[in-house]
């Protein structure tokens, strides 16, 4: 078995990345790709690797020269390569394909070990490495049939998205026999070069011999072995973000976004598991075209829109993109020290200058406080503003509605602005809301701030919603917003929401029920602390013989899940794990038991 490698490519998309070498010297994790593939091969005894070499061809074999490969290398140099495309190449290399069996490579290809030992192992002569499409994925797909057999190879021209559950994603690795190269392969290539040129790619090839009866080719589909193509910056962050011992770090550094990695399971970010309902994003989806082509409403509509969703006066309320843009523009107007408890959701203290923020460490066991606590604390603080997360996030501490009207009135009695932040309340067993229009005209010094993401399990849409009866503060956090802040996929959630009201509300029970059940299952893990939670979250200590840190990289490393590591922010070892469906949750278990 021997190795063919294509790397005479320029990698143009890469930009700068390229200018001074090739695509496959690119690093990732402080390696570069072809440094990387190679000792991957050299672990499996190859009678030879060959290098399909071009674009800056010297300084690559000298780069080359300097790795401790024991894999004899040949060199097939490509000097047109900036006028054709890989079918050329590998035109180039075909007396090669014809000694031997073979497997090919691109050169801008990084994988696991278990990617290329699934194709040595599997003991079919001829092979395609497939995966199930996913969106990242760009490139010649294909459908397979019974025993893997490929029924198509479908170009870029004739991709329906409405097929996207039945079409694989060629890997750009194959097996190919040395028959089947002989007899084949070679010589569909040749006629294919003559007839139609050297600007193709050799899965043309593929394709036309997949038309015939009885091609000698079938399908290998990964089952979740690790890979990624690099063609442009973004596929570099991703892979840097896969492919190194930093991966946790770097994962967690995006705040989101995880969709690009189909493999992960994020028990780090916090939504509703069970809304919105199928009949809502179908009404969301049917609506899809005209909202993507059509501008949105100004803030007055998209005000009038939350008012008319959560029963308050449009006057009090503003929308915001995300909690996050309302959070901005309030602090903006916080003219003097803010108490806040720590620890907490740390979107508010940062916002503000260090020497702004009063904090109360809740000290008490499982980090709980009561409004008492806070008023007694604070009394004497001369503070501006006090904010309160309730229930509080990481902890999941939960302050009773009555206790929160005596720590309202006692804020304006001490002429204290109080920001209470009931983004998670709907999720508490008693989830009152302090979205009142007489509660708001009652106390000017009160702000009520909802995110929308967390509580409909719509983070996507980015809504947030801030009411109050202060109509200076209002009119200034209003002036700080775009007139345009929410898109037209938010207003239009927002105007058919109230259509949903009771699904929602069932949505809230069987997420209390599961959160239950799944804190039960927690607590019979024997080095795990389960604290109390009224959220959509469960903060755990973490015990002897494991570390917050081992765990959340050893959950990412060996099960795809991700979780949050709240050592930082508790000054303690602990993990918060969020609550998500019976199926996710049961997952979650059986890795945690595992450990």
């Amino acid at each position: 078995m021997q190795a063919i490698i294509l790397a005479a490519g320029m990698g143009k998309r890469l930009g700068e990345l390229t200018k001074g070498h090739t695509k496959c010297m690119i690093e990732v994790g402080g390696e570069t790709l072809i440094s990387r593939l190679l000792h991957q091969l050299d672990q499996y005894h190859l009678s030879r690797v060959v290098m399909v070499v071009g674009y800056k061809a010297k300084e690559l074999r000298e780069y080359l020269q300097t790795l401790d490969i024991t894999t004899p290398l040949e060199f097939v140099e490509n000097t047109v390569y900036d006028k054709t495309n890989n079918i050329y190449s590998l035109y180039m290399a075909k007396d090669w394909l014809e000694k031997e069996d073979t497997l090919l490579f691109e050169s801008d290809i990084i994988m696991e070990n278990a990617v290329i030992e699934k194709m040595l192992n599997d003991s079919y002569p001829s092979l395609a490495l497939v995966d199930k499409f996913e969106s990242w994925m760009d490139g010649t797909v294909v459908t397979i049939g019974e025993e893997n057999r490929i029924r198509r190879f479908i170009p870029n021209s004739q991709f329906r998205y409405d097929e996207i559950p039945t079409y694989y994603k060629t890997v750009n690795v194959y097996k190919f026999s040395r028959e089947f190269s002989q007899s084949m392969y070679v010589p569909f290539l040749e006629a294919y070069c003559k007839a139609l040129g050297k600007n193709e790619y050799y899965e043309q090839v593929l394709r036309v011999i997949n038309m015939l009866d009885n091609s000698g080719m079938k399908a290998l589909p990964l089952s979740g072995e690790q890979w990624y193509e690099i063609d442009d910056i973004q596929d570099l962050d991703i892979a840097e973000s896969i492919f190194t011992d930093k991966q946790y770090d770097l994962l967690c550094s995006r705040y989101g976004g995880y969709w690009r990695y189909p493999h992960i399971l994020d028990f780090c970010y916090l939504v509703n598991p069970y809304f919105p309902n199928r009949r809502l994003r179908d009404e969301l989806a049917a609506n899809f075209d005209r909202l993507l082509t059509e501008y949105p409403s100004g803030q007055r509509v998209n005000n009038l829109l939350a008012a008319k969703d959560f029963g308050l006066k449009q006057d009090y309320v503003a929308v915001g993109n995300g909690a996050a843009e309302l959070i901005k523009a309030l602090t903006e107007q916080m003219l003097g020290k803010v108490g806040v408890v720590r620890p907490t959701f740390e979107e508010y203290p940062n916002r503000l200058m260090p020497e702004q923020v009063v904090a109360y460490t809740a000290s008490a066991p499982d980090y709980r406080y009561t409004a008492d606590d806070l008023m007694k604390y604070f009394a004497d603080k001369n503070i501006w503003s006090l904010v309160l997360i309730n229930p509080d996030n990481p902890s999941g501490n939960y302050i009773p509605y009555e206790d929160c009207i005596r720590l309202i009135d006692w804020c304006q009695k001490k002429d204290i602005v109080l920001v209470l932040d009931e983004s998670f309340i709907d999720f508490s067993v008693e989830h009152p809301t302090f979205f009142s229009n007489a509660l708001l005209e009652r106390y000017d010094k009160l702000v009520v701030v909802k995110s929308i993401s967390k509580s409909y399990g719509v983070p996507g849409l980015r809504l947030g919603i801030l009411a109050t009866s202060n109509s200076m503060l209002m009119t200034n956090i209003r002036r700080s917003l775009a007139i345009w802040n929410i898109n037209s996929f938010g207003e239009f959630f927002l105007q058919i929401l109230g259509k949903y009201e009771k699904p929602y509300q069932q949505a809230m029970h069987a997420f209390r029920e599961e959160r239950g059940r799944f804190v039960e299952q927690l607590k019979g893990i024997s080095w795990l602390r389960v604290l109390p939670s009224e959220a959509n979250y469960v903060l755990c200590e973490v015990n002897a013989p494991h570390s917050p840190r081992e765990v959340a990289i050893q959950l990412l490393k060996e099960n795809g899940i991700l979780i949050k590591d709240c050592t930082k922010k508790c000054q303690a070892p602990y993990i918060r794990l969020a609550v998500r469906d019976t199926k996710d949750n049961n997952r979650l278990i059986e890795a945690l038991k595992l450990l």
